[in-house]
């Protein structure tokens, strides 16, 4: 008798989209991120252009000297730059996270996946120990039962071997 049992390979599959449809709270929580990233990094770029601009008016209001008003350029420019390179760490920031997300819902489902198919597997093994014990108990019943047609016949025997002996005599 074989160990083997077949299992449905379209229900396993379903099985296991099933699994992976239930995982969207990370999956959702990636793409949230996603979106709302091009607005935090389009946000914070009008935040910067509105400090330069207001930085470049004041700067022009308050100094006529050319000297004062070239030194509040370099400066404008300077803070122009770096609230460009803070964006570029924020957008960097948030594509780390996003990919970590991603990692953590792929590792997820991996794990769901071993633990679908792990308990396929002790289904099977259930299955097939069951169905061990069940043909075990029919072997023995019937091996009672030829036991019992055995003597039967070794009586039948007996007594028809006594009757042709005193039919002889």
């Amino acid at each position: 008798m074989t160990r083997r049992t077949l299992v449905d390979e379209e229900q396993l599959l379903d099985q296991l989209d099933l699994v992976r449809l239930n995982l969207p709270i990370a999956f959702g929580e990636a793409e949230t991120v996603i979106r709302h990233k091009d607005e935090l990094l389009q946000e914070a770029q009008l935040y910067a252009q509105e400090v330069i601009e207001a930085a470049e008016q004041r700067a022009a209001e308050l100094l006529n000297d050319m000297g004062l008003l070239q030194q509040a350029k370099i400066e404008a420019d300077q803070l122009r730059q770096q609230v460009l390179l803070d964006c570029e760490a924020i957008q960097q920031a948030t594509l780390a996270e996003v990919e970590q997300i991603r990692y953590q819902a792929q590792e997820e489902l991996e794990e769901m996946r071993a633990r679908a198919m792990a308990e396929c597997e002790e289904i099977q093994n259930g299955a097939d120990d069951y169905a061990d014990q069940v043909l075990d108990n029919i072997e023995h019943k019937l091996s009672d039962m030829l036991r019992v047609i055995r003597n039967g016949r070794d009586q039948l025997d007996s007594v028809s071997a006594s009757h042709i002996h005193h039919n002889n005599g």
